[in-house]
């Protein structure tokens, strides 16, 4: 199971203290049209080859366009022993509408 956060909720929390790890499972060209600082980039069909790039004991937050292919990929982290993941919902299109609208929008 994972929890579903807006961004507004993530930065929250990562404000306040929380160490998430922010994954981005968007693709190459998706990156480079926008992206978020310090996010850790790993396509979604690769994601499940690289999962030792991430700490199973720290909480990962997960990124895509639009929060389905995030959802995905949150679910697969939970069903192998991540310890705590979210979901970032509505994914960098909400993220540049709520936080940063200096981030593109596609």
């Amino acid at each position: 199971m994972f929890e579903e956060l807006s961004p507004t909720e993530f930065k929250e929390r990562s404000n306040s203290g929380e160490l998430w790890q922010l994954l981005d499972v968007r693709e190459p060209w998706e990156l480079a049209t926008a992206s978020v600082p310090d996010a850790i980039s790993i396509p979604m069909g690769e994601v499940a080859d690289r999962l030792d790039e991430l700490d199973r004991e720290q909480p990962v937050a997960v990124l895509c366009h639009s929060g389905g292919r995030s959802a995905r990929v949150a679910g697969l982290l939970a069903q192998t022993g991540f310890s705590r993941v979210a979901n970032i919902s509505g994914g960098i299109d909400a993220w540049s509408q709520q936080l940063d609208s200096q981030i593109p929008r596609y």
